[in-house]
């Protein structure tokens, strides 16, 4: 061992070491012992395997000049391994020459060996290239066949995949997508994998999603055609369906009436006299009722308008695919928003019958298409999906129906609109659609056919009153007066029994009236048909709208036509006769009603006609009005008088403008004598109306003379004018008297003009002293007399004193007067200041 190398590793001790170390007890013990631990650590050096850092640390560890001792150790160690070589190197040194010398002797043989095998290497190759050549074609020609093998093999294997990919190009150019679907779902799952490794299957492969893409979007796009057909062609089929419900209404009907049999089933709808049914695999199935021609016409199918195959491919395409979820939610979808555009109303649409029929038409289309859809297929509509849209639907119509309803004032259109409706509802209602709302909708028709018919009737009842005359209808042989009885129920006997000519007491607009009404129960009974109704239903709403006829719109107009200003007192008088024998005529009205309906008028809750109440009013009207256009005239000729109210005395005869007045209220009140006075108890008012014009016409005159003597315009008043006023009041005490109305009891007429005569006797007496010790006391002669108006009467006639003072002043009974007008006018002014007080 290289004794510097050791030394080189190992560092040099630290001086510490040495005085660590402990001193020797003695020298031949220690070095034993000292020999021992060297070998040992030479051990530990010698061997490859253990760590060298422990060992060194040891031996520094050691005794003082440990290291010293161990480098002198370490050089005797190297001293003796050198020596142990040396000698096995001269032990095997000789064997080792011996070796040399025989192998330097075999390599000449080898040479030669090698010489000659180079040589037979030689020839032997030149003796096998030929054999060489013919192997290696032989090679060649077998690996050709076994390619040519495996290449006709693996044809075998390709040539169905490219037949099926061939027949696949052919069904995506035919269209036949369901079929190359089919052909996919075989080269993917059978053929595909057989030959999966080579190129061409795996562009194959790649290629087949692409081509479901395709196909997928050909048939949506088929799918929008076929909705977009169907939209357009929804109109025709929806026509198609109600005019087949319609004519099954009409078979059911004429068979009802024809046969009456309880068995009678009604079909889902017949068209020409054939009915049909719902079938899984269609829309219709005919079955032949009518007779040999009628089986022969053709009956139009949904299926005959539409062609339905877009969808049922599409929807089978999708499936297979795996993607009918999407399918599905797209149509849905799609048929949602064509709903919405079916449900949107034509522009003036409610202005003619045929913008509602089409509207109709769409719908019912709409919903054909979707109940053959739902039998037709499994999954794509569903029950819950048509009643969700076919709610939606009917709010829709709904609403619609009452907002251009609203508008409708034509009657004849809101029925033919409520017949319109009915069929509709008949055509969805035989599909499975619920319209309870649909007949709930036509009761608010009803209301809006109602209102149409009476602003109808209103114009009707208007031109009847404007052509009417207002007399009795003169009556000349027995076939007019039978003609007039038969259109309005008149019996009276005595009038009966008259001779010809005669006059009835109503005028020509009573029977028309009456013919009116009974028109007008017809009309509301046509709305009412084929509204599934009982006949005590029916009953109450012609009730009902008979009554609003009556209450509303007669009532308003006969209150219209008291109210116009060319209605004299004649023709009021007559509207009372003729409100009068038309109330007795609606008893005859609740005849017809209950001959029309089969209901029973003593039925609980049947509804009454509420005539009483409409003539009464028009009656009171009437009353009103005369005595308003009777006070009018009164004023009229008031109006004319033409006082000289400084004369100095009368003219001795009454005002000619009064005379006037008096005639004409005499002639006034003989018209009244033709108000009906037979036994009816409406008809015994007469005598009272006749009164109370009177007794009204009396008390306007009376307060309008009072008024002509105290109007502040007139300052002054003399006695002479006071004196013709009296003679005028003389006339107007006169008439009262003459009982120009008979009923009066005594002289109540008279008490009228009271105020008036107790004023002008006063002031013609001139006894104001009796005046004035009476006032007050319940039986004074001048009772009636006010000090306020008998102040402002007697201050009109001072001022004329003093206007006539200068000629006057000279004559002692002038001036006598004069201071007792002073005297009175002072005493009236404290009674009337008390009274104030």
């Amino acid at each position: 061992m290289d004794t510097n190398r050791v030394h080189g590793a190992l560092p040099d001790p630290p001086s510490e070491v040495h005085g660590a170390l402990p001193d020797p007890p003695s020298e031949g013990a220690e070095g034993n012992k000292e020999e021992k631990a060297f070998e040992i650590v030479f051990a530990d050096l010698e061997s490859v395997d253990l760590p060298l850092g422990s060992t060194l640390r040891s031996i520094y560890d050691d005794q003082p000049n440990a290291h010293k001792r161990f480098m002198e150790k370490l050089d005797a160690r190297i001293r003796n391994h050198d020596r142990e070589i040396e000698k096995m190197c001269n032990f095997h040194h000789q064997g080792f020459v011996d070796a040399i010398t025989e192998l330097l002797k075999v390599r000449a043989d080898a040479e030669k060996l090698m010489g000659q095998v180079t040589d037979t290497n030689r020839r032997l190759q030149e003796a096998g290239k030929e054999v060489t050549a013919q192997t290696q074609e032989v090679i060649r020609c077998r690996m050709q066949q076994r390619n040519m093998t495996t290449t006709v093999e693996k044809l075998q294997l390709c040539l169905p995949v490219l037949e099926m990919y061939s027949k696949l190009r052919e069904q995506l150019e035919s269209k036949r997508y369901y079929a190359a679907l089919k052909t996919m779902e075989q080269l993917e799952n059978v053929y595909i994998p057989r030959v999966s490794k080579y190129r061409f299957c795996q562009i194959m492969a790649e290629n087949l999603p692409r081509l479901r893409e395709e196909i997928k979007e050909i048939s949506m796009s088929d799918l929008k055609d076929f909705l977009e057909s169907i939209r357009k062609h929804s109109d025709k089929v929806g026509e198609t369906a109600m005019r087949q419900a319609q004519q099954h209404r009409t078979f059911n009907s004429a068979v009802t009436k024809q046969l009456n049999l309880g068995h009678y089933t009604k079909p889902v709808y017949s068209f020409n006299g054939r009915t049909h049914i719902h079938v899984p695999n269609g829309l219709l199935m005919n079955n032949d009722t009518g007779d040999e021609e009628e089986a022969d016409e053709e009956v139009l199918t949904a299926q005959d308008l539409v062609d339905f195959s877009p969808v049922y491919r599409c929807l089978h395409i999708y499936t297979v695919l795996g993607d009918r979820e999407t399918f599905e939610n797209y149509y849905r979808k799609q048929r949602k928003k064509q709903a919405r555009l079916v449900l949107q109303p034509h522009a003036n649409m409610h202005e003619t019958v045929e913008g509602y029929r089409r509207y109709f038409n769409q719908i019912v289309g709409f919903f054909v298409v979707e109940d053959h859809i739902l039998h037709a297929t499994t999954g794509l509509v569903t029950r819950a999906f048509t009643d969700e849209l076919w709610n939606m639907a009917l709010s829709k119509i709904i609403a619609v129906l009452r907002t251009h309803t609203s508008y409708c004032e034509d009657p004849d259109l809101v029925l033919e609109l409520k017949n319109l409706i009915v069929i509709f509802a008949d055509t969805v209602q035989g599909y499975g659609f619920p319209v309870n709302r649909l007949f709930d909708l036509l009761f608010e028709v009803r209301d809006q056919y109602n209102e149409t018919l009476l602003k109808k009737w209103a114009v009707v009842f208007r031109e009847i009153f404007e052509s009417d005359n207002y007399s009795p209808i003169p009556v000349e042989t027995e076939e007019e007066y039978k003609l007039v009885v038969s259109r309005f129920p008149f019996h009276d006997a005595e009038i009966e029994k008259q001779d010809f000519p005669k006059k009835l007491p109503m005028s020509q607009s009573v029977p028309q009236i009456y013919t009116q009404v009974k028109e007008f129960i017809y009309a509301s009974l046509k709305f009412s048909e084929s509204l599934h109704r009982s006949s005590t239903e029916i009953d109450d709403m012609l009730r009902k709208s008979t009554n609003l006829l009556l209450t509303r719109t007669l009532s308003s107009c006969l209150q219209n036509l008291i109210k116009k200003p060319h209605i004299g007192l004649t023709e009021l008088v007559q509207i009372i006769i003729n409100t009068t024998h038309l109330e007795q005529a609606c008893k005859y009205l609740e005849e017809f009603i209950t001959n029309i309906t089969n209901v029973s008028p003593e039925t609980v809750h049947t509804t009454r006609l509420y005539s009483l109440a409409t003539f009464k009013d028009a009656r009171h009207a009437a009353e009103g009005e005369i005595y308003t256009k009777l006070n009018q005239k009164i004023d009229e000729f008031i109006q004319l008088a033409d006082y000289e109210w400084d004369m100095s005395e009368s003219d001795g005869r009454a005002s000619g403008y009064l005379m006037d007045l008096i005639n004409f209220l005499r002639s006034t009140f003989q018209v009244f004598t033709h108000l009906p006075n037979n036994n009816n108890d409406h008809a015994s008012m007469s005598g009272k109306v006749a009164q109370t014009a009177c007794m009204s016409a009396c008390k306007h005159l009376s307060t309008s003379l009072m008024q002509m003597l105290l109007d502040t315009e007139l300052k002054q008043i003399s006695m002479g004018a006071i004196q013709q006023f009296n003679l005028d009041v003389i006339q107007c005490e006169l008439f009262a008297s003459s009982e120009p109305v008979p009923g009066f009891q005594g002289d109540t007429l008279q008490l009228a003009f009271i105020d008036l005569r107790q004023l002008l006797d006063l002031f013609m007496v001139w006894d104001w002293s009796t005046y004035l010790a009476d006032y007050g006391q319940p039986n004074s002669k001048y009772l009636r007399v006010n000090p306020a108006t008998a102040l402002a009467l007697l201050e009109k006639m001072k001022d004329t004193s003093k206007k006539n003072n200068i000629f006057s002043q000279f004559r002692k009974n002038d001036r006598d007067k004069q201071k007792l007008i002073e005297t009175v006018v002072k005493q009236l002014r404290s009674l009337v200041n008390s009274m104030s007080s």
